[in-house]
């Protein structure tokens, strides 16, 4: 089947490219709006894009009514994040996360989490968290309804038991997003298949 998405409505193309390209890492990111108020919110158009710098990107789109989500907005004024990844002791609690609450109105406690000072920005990282990653706001390009906010890691929080020689990571379960509006992943069946060389390939074949 072909589709052609220049004839389709934008939800629909929405839940196509959620569907398809799958699994997506889930970004809980907070922020620190101008009074003060820590911003909590999950997104899965996110992924690490480089590793010399190490850069992230965050894409975040506008509410229905076409305005500045409060998270987008705290990055621009703050220029800075930090990206939780989520494990599945936290689903219950990211899916508060979600909720649309007033922006004068912060979602950790609701979710019954609580945050710790960062080490190297201002925005504070989640204290129940097994991996948080803070970041530096290195630009943000504005992508039709979306804007693409590229993130530089300065420092990274892996909870010690993760932690192997040589940083190996070991046991970090992360959940991954599939289609919307709420299908998740676990990342527990895990297979490997070790990269072959151009010359053994040779030799094989």
């Amino acid at each position: 089947m072909q589709i052609d998405p220049s004839l389709q409505a934008t939800a629909d193309n929405y839940k196509l490219i959620t569907n398809l390209v799958v699994p997506r890492p889930i970004a809980r990111v907070t922020s620190l709006g101008e009074t003060g108020l820590v911003n909590l919110a999950p997104f899965s158009f996110f992924n690490a894009v480089g590793a010399d710098p190490l850069y992230v990107i965050v894409s975040i789109g506008r509410r229905d009514d076409g305005t500045q989500k409060d998270t987008a907005r705290n990055i621009e004024t703050g220029r800075d994040f930090v990206v939780n990844l989520v494990t599945e002791d936290l689903l219950d609690a990211r899916n508060i996360s979600a909720t649309d609450f007033p922006p004068d109105q912060s979602e950790i406690q609701p979710a019954n989490l609580e945050v710790l000072p960062s080490a190297r920005v201002k925005a504070p990282r989640l204290a129940r968290t097994q991996v948080s990653l803070e970041c530096k706001l290195h630009s943000a390009q504005p992508l039709g309804a979306n804007t693409l906010f590229i993130g530089e890691v300065v420092m990274f929080h892996v909870a010690d038991h993760l932690v192997g020689p040589r940083f190996h990571i070991e046991g970090f379960a992360p959940l991954g997003r599939l289609g919307s509006p709420s299908v998740y992943c676990r990342t527990t069946d895990r297979f490997e298949l070790p990269r072959i060389s151009y010359a053994q390939w040779k030799k094989e074949h």
